[in-house]
């Protein structure tokens, strides 16, 4: 197994590094194009679409449709000189992740464009503007189908985030070194929508969109978080054509591959990056991730053995302290992008990556 070390000297020297931070993330953002768009999609044809007795679409049927992936995008001028990025967020939330921080600081999205990446973020399947279907919903409201046909749906409360996200040992009780800004912590309760994905089917499509957005990209680095963090890795076991480089960032990985799902990720860089304070979270939610920690440390040496490029990237090992969950939005989340950018350029750009250009 293989641990990320060579940027230690970057982060070490983060003090004298922030003026030019500042200087950099001042300057006007010169984009070429942004947008948005959507992937995938399916038609259904129900008759379960509005259970209205009066007004429009009362009791109507017909074809409406699912399953389909929201993009929005932006585009640095000489954008292709680096190859796009593409950022999935986790559970019960949307691509607002990478936006902006809580407490109002420049989020991945820009800087990543600042950085010249052509940027491209995701809203999952069933998730925000990529909607979700509710023809079951509809059915049960009409007594179509029984209420216990409803799958849950989650929502994460302001508790569970505060120790589930690592911010403290207790609600509301920050870690001393504790990097995400937790006088913001309202703000990011903010961004916490219900999780839908309960509504999708198997396998979840998120992930064939995910793939199929690398295609048309032509080529493309997939970037996941916790619920999505394994996602670039199903999206590429499902067509790792587009699929240049793979980060996920703090989730449980998948074990059990095939020797031919091996064969496929093996051709494929992959970082893995994780937080601090993995075990000081007492409870269930606490055991988690030691738990996710070690699954991906395995899988990483299951692609490793396989001849793979895969890396393991725990920031404390690194002299990198306090990272929480949510360390897209932590008080040195520049720092930790440029890490994964280093990164980018060495294994995907490089002469150590590329073996699907």
């Amino acid at each position: 197994m293989k641990t990320y070390l060579s940027s230690c000297a970057l982060v070490l020297m983060a003090g004298t590094a922030l003026p030019s931070f500042a200087a950099e993330t001042s300057k006007p953002l010169v984009i070429e194009s942004q947008g948005s768009f959507f992937v995938g999609g399916e038609t259904k044809t129900s008759t379960a679409l509005s259970a209205s007795t009066t007004g429009p679409g009362a009791g109507d049927g017909g074809d409406v449709t699912i399953n389909q992936m929201y993009v929005q995008f932006q585009t640095p001028v000489n954008g292709n000189q680096h190859r796009p990025v593409v950022m999935v967020h986790g559970c019960c939330l949307s691509s607002k992740t990478w936006e902006t921080t809580p407490d109002g600081r420049m989020g991945w999205n820009e800087y990543f464009v600042r950085k010249g990446r052509p940027v491209y973020l995701a809203d999952q399947s069933a998730r925000a503007r990529s909607g979700f279907d509710a023809t079951k919903i509809t059915a049960v409201k009409m007594g179509k189908v029984p209420p216990s046909e409803l799958p849950n749906v989650f929502m994460a409360s302001h508790q569970t985030s505060w120790t589930l996200f690592r911010f403290g040992p207790t609600y509301n009780t920050a870690f001393p070194d504790e990097q995400f800004p937790v006088q913001a912590a309202d703000e990011l309760y903010k961004q916490m929508i219900p999780d839908l994905n309960g509504f999708l089917p198997t396998p979840n499509p998120t992930w064939t969109n995910m793939a199929a957005l690398a295609v048309q990209l032509k080529g493309a680095v997939l970037i996941g978080h916790s619920e999505s963090g394994f996602f670039p890795e199903e999206a590429a076991m499902i067509n790792p054509a587009g699929v240049q480089g793979i980060v996920s960032i703090e989730m449980g990985c998948t074990t059990t591959l095939k020797p031919e799902q091996l064969s496929t990720l093996s051709k494929i860089p992959i970082l893995i990056m994780f937080g601090d304070h993995l075990g000081d979270v007492p409870g269930r939610l606490g055991s988690l991730w030691p738990t996710n920690f070690d699954t991906c440390n395995k899988f990483v040496q299951q692609v490793t053995d396989a001849g793979g490029d895969a890396q393991m990237m725990y920031l404390p090992k690194m002299g990198i302290k306090g990272n929480s969950h949510m360390l897209m939005q932590d008080k040195n989340n520049l720092q930790l992008a440029d890490l994964i950018l280093g990164w980018i350029d060495d294994h995907v750009e490089g002469k150590k990556g590329g073996h699907h250009k």
